[in-house]
């Protein structure tokens, strides 16, 4: 079994658990940079000041993070570590990274552009030179290798400044923002980037550093999304009229769900716990509100603020193809209080090291799932393991867990497009090199071919060492997948 000549194989990865610099060359700062590092047991943290002076840090988890107090602003505290600042440095590091992603022999790279290096506050008319300059260095290695780029607009933050002026997403003017972003990206790189996506995980993120809303309640989150959606169907419409062909996407966070039991109640559940992310690809993929949205918003207490004509630009930016992300699988059952990563137990799966239920029917699933509803290109833009991996005595790193878990997952996938019939573009891992864990602020939770000497707190080399799987990894790209059915 092999896949088409034309499948994109790479790696994926995000500015501000990867590049560092967080100062450098005029960039503004992003709402990420005021997270703390964390772990499972001690959840992250937004840290503040309160409008009486007082310091204070509330959990911003990912998918549930706490609001932050009225009048409450974001504020560093010395004796606090903030993975974003440094991470593991590409800033400084870009040309040997790619050359390595390179040597596997990776046709795309999934990167995502840092808003605040290019418009520091997000308000200006004009973008920071130099804050380009980086990212044309990025573009440059990419061509030099003969790699495509597929750039992520908006990867969960924005400039702080925007959320501190306007409350973030919950501004239509962030929209205006966003597009005037959105029209230097393609003036500049239209020429050199056929792949986009809108929005990261727009299905999942909520709250101050995902979205610069200070509040996280339904009303807050469901207008602040109807305002990303208006701010991606206009980069959709703008981007096919100032680059023709290029193709746009936003990605989901996605896991195949079951119901507990044949109950009809549970399998009733499951219907509507699937729509609760269907609400965001059915209006982003197609170009207006499912039927059931009203009910949906309904239930949740939630009044959209619309005007005029937003359903004509909802229209006019529907996505080219949408992606997706898959870690795991969910359980659900009319008991079943869960979010996006989460449900009930699977008892017929085993857990990573961070307890996520491996699954790779389920991305089989989800494929044909998505491909049959939407009739659109799938394209897997993140999927790996997060492990502890070990430094051994002669220096290699042996994990074989990881290169378990990508064969069985890459199998799946090519069943789903040889097999099945799903057209998917191609597969970018997360990530091909380790980087800070956005769930737990970790340097241990690593995903990584390529191993990073760092540790959570940022002390390391920062030294690159390709493990056992980058090795794996490239002879099956050069079979293009063939070699995944040979073992």
């Amino acid at each position: 079994m092999q896949l088409s000549n034309n499948f994109l194989w790479g790696g994926a990865t995000a500015d501000f658990q990867f590049e560092g610099a967080y100062q450098e060359d005029g960039r503004g700062l992003s709402t990420h940079d005021y997270e703390t590092d964390g772990s499972v047991q001690h959840p992250r943290c937004n840290t503040f000041k309160t409008a009486d002076g007082q310091f204070g840090e509330l959990p911003s988890s990912f998918f549930a993070p706490d609001p932050l107090p009225d009048g409450a602003e974001p504020c560093l505290y010395e004796d606090r570590y903030y993975p974003s600042h440094k991470a593991v440095d590409h800033y400084h590091r870009y040309k040997e990274d790619i050359a390595l992603l390179a040597g596997m022999g990776m046709n795309v790279y999934r990167f995502s552009i840092c808003w605040s290096r290019i418009f520091p506050t997000g308000d200006e008319l004009e973008p920071n030179e130099a804050g380009f300059r980086f990212y044309d260095g990025i573009f440059d290695e990419l061509e030099k290798h003969g790699m495509q780029p597929l750039v992520t607009i908006h990867h969960d933050e924005l400039p702080v400044a925007l959320a501190l002026k306007y409350d973030g997403w919950s501004s239509r003017h962030t929209i205006d923002c966003y597009v005037r972003y959105c029209k230097a990206l393609f003036k500049r790189y239209g020429k050199r980037c056929k792949y986009w996506l809108t929005f990261n995980e727009i299905n999942a993120v909520r709250g101050f550093a995902a979205c610069g809303t200070h509040k996280c309640d339904n009303q807050t989150h469901y207008n602040a999304v109807h305002n990303m959606f208006l701010a991606s169907a206009r980069a959709v419409k703008l981007g096919h009229e100032m680059m023709p062909g290029s193709m746009f996407g936003a990605m989901y966070a996605m896991s195949e769900l079951y119901p507990a039991t044949c109950k009809p109640e549970d399998v009733f559940t499951r219907l509507q716990k699937r729509r609760e992310s269907y609400y965001f690809i059915d209006t982003m993929a197609r170009g207006y509100y499912p039927s059931y949205a009203a009910d949906l918003l309904a239930r949740r207490g939630v009044i959209l603020h619309t005007e005029p004509g937003d359903d004509a630009i909802l229209a006019a930016g529907a996505l080219d193809y949408v992606s997706f992300s898959y870690y795991r699988s969910n359980v659900c059952s009319t008991e079943t209080r869960m979010n996006v990563i989460g449900g009930d137990p699977n008892p017929y799966l085993e857990l990573t090291p961070w307890g996520w239920p491996i699954d790779p029917l389920g991305l089989r699933f989800l494929l044909n799932e998505l491909w049959d509803r939407y009739q659109k290109p799938l394209f897997i833009v993140e999927n790996g393991l997060g492990a502890v991996d070990k430094v051994e005595e002669d220096g290699s790193i042996q994990d074989d867990y990881r290169i378990a878990f990508l064969k069985d997952h890459l199998r799946a996938m090519m069943e789903a497009i040889v097999t099945d019939g799903v057209q998917c573009l191609g597969y970018t891992m997360w990530a091909p090199i380790d980087l800070v864990s956005l769930s737990t602020g970790e340097m241990k939770k690593r995903y990584g071919f390529i191993y990073v000497d760092m540790d959570d707190k940022g002390n390391g080399t920062l030294e690159r060492k390709p493990k056992k799987s980058y090795y794996w990894m490239k002879d099956v790209i050069a079979s293009n997948g063939e070699k995944l059915w040979a073992e």
